[in-house]
């Protein structure tokens, strides 16, 4: 019988349940590389944490004397970020058990993030905390 009755538990999803950034970072990437820029680095990226999607490729556009536009390379991004998500998330171990604890006493659970709501359904069936995470505020 569970001691937990009554709570509830809401997680946040990129840092907290899943590592994303690497994700993140090899979008951009290879993105970049894709219009000519091939030194972007992981301290590069750094910059970029925390920040929009949209202000990022934005903030490319001038640094790097891009000609793509905001959308062009927004929608570049975006696509080879979600395949990753689906392919290549990390969940953090001590989080996974966490979550499948809380499952196994019922405990309600749910994941409220910044990301998109179709990223955050990708990063959860990528690796499986689906399963137990299906209430989703985005």
């Amino acid at each position: 019988m569970s001691n937990l009755g009554g709570i509830s538990v809401i997680f946040d999803l990129d840092g907290t349940l899943v590592d994303s950034e690497p994700n993140y970072y090899e979008a951009g990437r290879q993105t970049l590389a894709e219009h000519g820029v091939t030194d972007f680095s992981w301290t590069d990226h750094e910059r970029y944490v925390g920040i929009s999607t949209q202000e990022t490729v934005a903030d490319w556009i001038e640094r790097y004397g891009l000609r793509a536009s905001v959308e062009e390379l927004f929608t570049a991004k975006n696509r080879r970020y979600m395949e990753l998500a689906r392919s290549s998330t990390r969940a953090y171990p001590e989080m996974r058990k966490f979550v499948e604890l809380l499952a196994a006493e019922d405990v309600p659970m749910a994941v409220a993030s910044g990301s998109s709501p179709e990223a955050i359904a990708a990063v959860l069936a990528g690796t499986g905390l689906d399963a137990h995470l299906r209430i989703v505020v985005s």
